[in-house]
């Protein structure tokens, strides 16, 4: 491994660069991040999976600049070019865009206005004009008229054009002026001709004369532009600097009074006009889009990981509902395990389009609630937050309350159901359903477990960013993949019962082994220990060893293959038991945490020849074997009423789920059809730098009305209380 890589890393990252280079050789060897992050602690010195992360893409970075570098030395070697100085400057550039300045003057360039110039051997009068001379400028441009050349003015003009292309490669120069561009400038959107036609609903009104700083920018800003322009809504531009760009240059290129120096100003103003400033300009706006991508990323991440944690209500019955119209609500009865026991659809609203509901079908499916309540005794039902939901929801509340059954309903986020019910896997689990029918026992199951059947689903399709569509695929795809293996090894996985969606995130393995690892599992009748998990085909050592600890086997005799405790740390662990006297019947008691507790763990460690890290993990499980973080996290909103807009006073004080978290503020489901917005400024009284500091998708709010538009359905809410 290159150990001036690991520097770069090590201080780019601010960590030390013996834990670096441990992750990297880690890494190198197959680890993954889950496993390096949880079996690893001793080595790593107890990082994180997010510092584990940040390590092998900054050293992934440092690999591609550290490449290019090499190319770039190596092409301008080969022109006979390279210097010692150059060499140095390039060996030092800490950014891809420097290294591609320094490069620039050494590119085998297209066909330009200079190249041009030169081929017509203009580039002694180009350099005549640069030697600062008091001689006759035009005298000596008449040496240059020929055959070619036509006159002094296209010779003077052809010398002009190499005199703003050698400006405008210098490195130096273009450093100096994208920065001053950066802190000086503006950048200002304006309204195209056919914009407002293109907008119908005056999505990017605010857009149509905008002016700010580039320095203050916000990220959602820059990525609402860019779509707007995309959609030639907008035309954008930078300004507001180029008088100080000028005379910079002027300063830096025009070295002492001459004869020449009213050409080489006009080839100044031409090389910024038409070759600098735009090109700086691109390249500011790729790098606010970068930043802005990289924000929309991390706020997308840390939505969806709050999402996947959101906690299970486990062993209930449920009764789903995809909520529709005219083709009316398709529902599914899942029973504590996930199973569909009936499936079938009801008609509580109109039947076709513009009619009224069918009373008789309205009937019918209060009927049909009625009958499904005492038949399958549901304590849950989840509606589907899509079309038709408030309706539906009515619908269900009062049939609950007239029928008197004893049950609650939860309004259930079915962003991505859709992408779900009409995908490989969807057809897989229920070849004979209806897309709809899908959806609906999919809304069922993600009150059951989130996570088990959110993974099911492309991560871009689960509808909790902003503008997560605008953002370069690949680079979200990791972060998204990253988040969600992370969560899923974080909670654990039952080997009995996980379905290949959930499998293919588990540390070590692929698709191709969770595909396997479901067949041996039928074919077999399940696991009976972790053991077993080696006679999976295509399941070899390593990807066990990086697997098996995340894999519970709750059926299993050993009690420790119930735990996140590795085999590799099975020995230890009954020491341990051995030196508290702990039976393995009383792992999970409650008398176990005042033992773990009560003891001196630095000593322990130490006699038993171990690490911290290994023993508090051991402890820790001998606590909770089957711990899952989700139950950290609060249940949510059972309801059994309905809430209206025109139920809503300014002040009143209601609790409500937040939906999502964006750059401007927070999204909170407090039982409308349209969630009501927390604006950033009144999450807290205290200043805070993003919304995702206070609250996080999932998270049961209290919050106070604001504002109430009746017109546009929306809500204004606030986390400040205004009254005490």
């Amino acid at each position: 491994m290159n150990e001036l890589l690991v520097l770069e890393v090590s201080k780019d990252l601010k960590l030390p660069t013996s834990k670096v280079k441990v992750v990297l050789d880690l890494l190198e060897d197959g680890a993954t991040i889950p496993f390096i992050a949880r079996y690893r602690k001793e080595m790593t010195g107890g990082m994180d999976e997010e510092q584990i992360f940040s390590i092998n893409q900054a050293f992934e970075y440092a690999k591609n600049l550290h490449k290019r570098k090499e190319d770039v030395i190596r092409l301008i070697d080969e022109k006979k070019m390279l210097t010692k100085e150059l060499e140095t400057e390039i060996l030092n550039a800490t950014k891809l865009v420097e290294v591609e300045d320094l490069y620039r003057p050494f590119k085998e360039k297209k066909k330009t206005k200079a190249t041009e110039a030169m081929a017509k051997g203009l580039e002694p009068l180009a350099l005549f004009l640069l030697s600062f001379p008091n001689l006759d400028i035009e005298a000596e441009a008449k040496n240059y008229v020929n055959d070619t050349v036509t006159s002094v003015e296209e010779a003077l003009e052809g010398a002009k054009y190499i005199v703003a292309e050698r400006i405008s490669d210098d490195a130096t120069y273009r450093k100096v002026l994208r920065d001053y561009l950066f802190k000086n400038g503006l950048i200002m959107t304006s309204l195209k001709k056919e914009g407002k036609m293109i907008d119908e609903k005056g999505v990017y009104e605010i857009y149509y004369d905008y002016k700010q700083p580039i320095t203050k920018i916000k990220p959602h800003q820059v990525l609402a532009i860019n779509r707007a322009e995309t959609e030639k809504v907008i035309t954008v531009k930078l300004d507001g600097t180029k008088d100080g760009m000028i005379a910079y240059l002027t300063k830096e290129v025009i070295k002492k009074e001459s004869n020449a120096n009213p050409y080489l100003l006009s080839a100044i103003e031409d090389s910024l006009k038409r070759l600098i400033f735009p090109s700086i300009e691109r390249e500011i706006r790729s790098e606010l889009s970068d930043k802005a991508e990289d924000q929309a990323i991390e706020v997308f991440a840390d939505n969806l990981s709050k999402l996947l944690l959101q906690p299970p209500l486990k062993g209930k019955v449920i009764l789903g509902v995809d909520p529709a119209f005219r083709t009316g609500c398709k529902w599914c009865i899942v029973d504590a395990t996930g199973q569909v026991l009936e499936k079938g659809v009801i008609y509580p609203h109109e039947k076709s389009t513009g009619g009224k509901a069918d009373k008789d079908l309205v009937f019918e499916a209060e009927l049909k609630i009625k009958v499904l309540y005492v038949k399958y005794k549901f304590e849950l039902v989840a509606i589907g937050n899509g079309t038709a939901s408030r309706e539906t929801e009515t619908f269900i509340s009062r049939v609950l309350r007239e029928k008197n059954l004893d049950a609650k309903y939860v309004i259930v986020n079915e962003a991505g159901a859709s992408v779900y019910s009409a995908s490989d896997v969807a057809r897989e689990e229920f070849p004979d359903y209806s897309v709809e029918e899908r959806s609906a026992a999919s809304i069922a199951r993600r009150l059951q477990d989130p996570l088990a059947e959110l993974v099911k689903i492309d991560p871009k399709s689960i509808g909790v960013g902003q503008y997560q569509h605008d953002v370069q695929p690949k680079k979200m795809d990791d972060t998204l993949n990253f988040v969600v293996t992370q969560v899923v090894n974080q909670v654990g996985v039952n080997a009995n019962t996980a379905s290949k969606s959930l499998l293919m995130y588990v540390s070590g393995l692929s698709k191709t082994v969770a595909e396997n690892f479901v067949n041996y599992r039928n074919q077999a009748g399940g696991f009976k220990s972790r053991e077993d998990i080696l006679k999976v085909p295509k399941l070899g050592p390593k990807a066990y060893e990086q697997a098996v600890g995340f894999l519970r086997i709750p059926e299993s005799n050993e009690v420790l293959d119930q735990t996140s405790i590795h085999p590799e740390s099975y020995e230890l662990a009954r020491q341990v038991m051995k030196k508290l006297s702990i039976s393995p019947e009383d792992i999970g008691k409650a008398s176990i945490r005042l033992w773990t507790e009560n003891i001196d763990r630095a000593k322990t460690a130490k006699e038993l020849n171990t690490d911290i890290y290994t023993l508090d993990l051991i402890l820790d499980a001998f606590v909770q074997p089957l711990r899952d973080p989700r139950d950290e996290y609060a249940q949510p909103i059972l309801k059994s009423d309905v809430l209206t807009i025109e139920d809503l006073q300014i002040g009143m004080e209601l609790e409500g789920t937040v939906r999502n978290v964006t750059d401007f503020g927070a999204f909170v489901d407090i039982g409308l059809k349209n969630d009501g917005l927390v604006h950033i400024s009144k999450l807290s009284k205290q200043f805070i730098k993003h919304p995702k500091d206070v609250v996080s998708v999932g998270q049961i709010v209290t919050v106070w009305v604001l504002n109430i538009d009746l017109a546009k359905q929306k809500v204004g809410l606030t986390m400040i209380n205004t009254v005490n």
